[in-house]
């Protein structure tokens, strides 16, 4: 009786039959949680919970595990000067520092209301608490932080003045509503008479949105299409809002931090832990820093600050006129404060030509990629008189979200519309056998959720995309797949994992840590494990024929795995078979291998 090979390429291979991947490679079909090294395919890593804790009303850690409020979509890690290790990670509604494993709120304020005399109404058995502030200027959903208010109703002082603030509920210009974790025992009108309310930016400043919503009007289409005085949808080739996301930068030991379409904050690693981060407009000598911009970066080794999509500089006052989202301005060499150019220093602009928005930048050695919604771009530093040169690489081509392009040892890797891209010096689309696959199923209203992530040690770098699987349907589903690719080896393979912000493993974190959508903090490629439940991981291999004609039967009574397992693995082997192509499939298994 003889034994025949079945050696299987490696790569998953979704844009054709499986017939045909199993008689062109043969590849494989399907995976979860797999990856390929060396031409085989072996289980990814598991990943740990890092926890990190929760602040009292004092500002003292807790025993308390903490979670991210909003959905993590920017983080960076640096060690200061001191020797302190840092991640600074922007929700789509606040922006924290984690630090000795407790996290601090540093969202920047919009104003604070002080000496406020018995703002707070509760009414007994309900935890809303009604706070009269007049011309508040809050949005419905944006958040709030009490401090100095004395227990209302039965509500502690502590509740009130928690650390983690309360997100509002509008009622009218002068009031509006909070949501209390415990409910008043008595009616009452109180908090004392030197209320301090400190309001975070916003939905006016660009903070707060979780997804995107596509923009609603009349008159889309053309002239007698569908039915009168309905709104249309726009598709994503037209106008649609964008979610809430950041810009983190590290300038020396601080952190610089960008709400795309907002402000640029500052936060100083000197100051206080609890201090917030603070515009960069107000610090001593600013000079015309943009008021709006959708994206920045630092480019090295020159170290100008770049505000890509920025508002115009106005040379008649020194101050930003409107926003112009093609628009790039720098600051002054080694000063990120000082944007207004003049005859003594490197601050400048220039406006991109192609294109309607810019979507997303990354610096890479020696250049910086800016990506239009039509084009790529390279800005390279040149010196006096022009300072930076900008180069049109290529059109009719963009990255899919502001996270969707990371820099990889001076490659530009991205997601695109339809395909995904490399430029080393050339833009060209790598040529991906299950492209159709991810795009078809990918959520193209949150597209903009997208984000890249490298793990330097296998040699990949991944997305992480919204699908039509994700359960949360089409109201706010965060990314919950992704598709990987080996740039080493050069193939693909894909799965299921919900992350929405990945960082590489970087100084003392030697091992990639993300973000879920509930807020925890996971290391990766730590143990077997998810978290310590059950990690389960398969691959799916084409069909094909035992011999290459295909002229025979066979009865099959014995396999003979080649495979490598840890002490607490399980393997089970299923064999699918038909007589024909388009037969009825035969399942058989599981085989199980210890």
């Amino acid at each position: 009786m003889s034994l025949q090979l079945l050696k299987y390429n490696a790569g998953i291979v979704k844009d054709t039959t499986e017939y045909s991947a199993g008689k062109n490679g043969p590849f494989y079909v399907d995976s979860d949680l797999v990856r390929f090294v060396n031409g085989y395919p072996e289980k990814i890593g598991g990943w740990e919970k890092d926890v990190f804790y929760a602040l009292d009303s004092a500002g003292e850690t807790t025993s308390t595990e903490a979670t991210l409020t909003g959905i993590g979509r920017k983080m960076v890690f640096w060690r200061g000067v001191d020797g302190t290790d840092r991640i600074a990670v922007g929700t789509h509604n606040h922006l924290y520092i984690i630090q000795n494993n407790a996290i601090y709120d540093i969202t920047p304020l919009r104003k604070t209301t002080s000496n406020l005399s018995n703002p707070l109404v509760v009414t007994s058995g309900s935890t809303t608490i009604t706070v009269t502030d007049n011309s508040h200027g809050a949005s419905n959903g944006d958040w709030v932080v009490i401090n100095s208010a004395t227990a209302t109703g039965g509500i502690s002082a502590e509740t009130i003045n928690r650390m983690a603030g309360y997100q509002i509920t509008y009622i009218d210009a002068n009031s509006y509503s909070i949501q209390s974790p415990d409910a008043a025992t008595s009616g009452a009108t109180g908090g004392g008479t030197t209320i301090d309310i400190k309001y975070l930016i916003g939905l006016a400043e660009g903070l707060g949105t979780q997804s995107a919503a596509p923009a609603l009007g009349w008159g889309v289409g053309g002239w007698g299409e569908s039915t009168w005085n309905t709104p249309r949808a726009l598709s994503l080739s037209q106008v649609n809002l964008e979610n809430s996301s950041w810009s983190l930068n590290i300038w020396g030991e601080d952190l610089i931090a960008n709400v795309r379409g907002g402000r640029i904050y500052y936060w100083d690693t000197s100051g206080l832990i609890t201090a917030r981060a603070v515009l960069v407009s107000s610090l001593a000598g600013a000079a015309s820093v943009p008021a709006e911009v959708r994206a920045t970066v630092i480019s090295f080794p020159d170290r100008h600050f770049i505000a890509a999509g920025a508002s115009v500089y106005v040379a008649a006052d020194g101050s930003s006129g409107t926003l112009d989202p093609m628009l790039v301005r720098w600051s002054t060499q080694e000063d990120f404060t000082k944007f207004a150019p003049t005859a003594l220093n490197t601050a400048g602009d220039q406006r991109l030509e192609v294109g309607t928005k810019i979507v997303a930048l990354v610096n890479t050695r020696e250049e910086t990629i800016i990506s239009t919604d039509e084009a790529i771009y390279g800005m390279t530093f040149v010196g006096d008189p022009f300072i930076f040169s900008f180069r049109l690489l290529g059109t009719g081509v963009s990255a899919i979200g502001l996270n969707s392009m990371i820099a990889i040892d001076g490659n530009t890797y991205w997601m695109g519309n339809r395909s995904f891209y490399i430029y080393d010096g050339v833009i060209n689309e790598i040529p991906c056998p299950l492209k159709h696959f991810v795009f078809d199923r990918l959520q193209t209203q949150f597209f903009d959720k997208t984000v890249a992530g490298h793990n330097v040690e296998f040699n990949e770098v991944t997305w992480f995309y919204v699908s039509d699987q994700n359960t949360a349907g089409t109201t706010n589903p965060e990314p919950d797949s992704y598709v990987t690719y080996n740039y080493n080896e050069k193939v693909w393979s894909i799965g299921s994992m919900d992350r929405t912000v990945w960082n590489d493993a970087f100084g003392s974190r030697e091992k990639p840590f993300a973000f879920s959508p509930q807020g925890l903090l996971y290391n990766h490629e730590t143990g077997t494990s998810n978290d310590g439940a059950a990690m389960t991981a398969f691959i799916q291999a084409a069909p094909r024929e035992i011999t290459a004609e295909g002229e025979n039967l066979y009865m099959v009574d014995r396999i003979i795995p080649d495979a490598t397992m840890g002490a607490n693995s399980n393997l089970s082997l299923f064999m699918n078979t038909r007589k024909y192509p388009n037969a009825s499939e035969t399942i058989k298994g599981p085989f199980n291998i210890t």
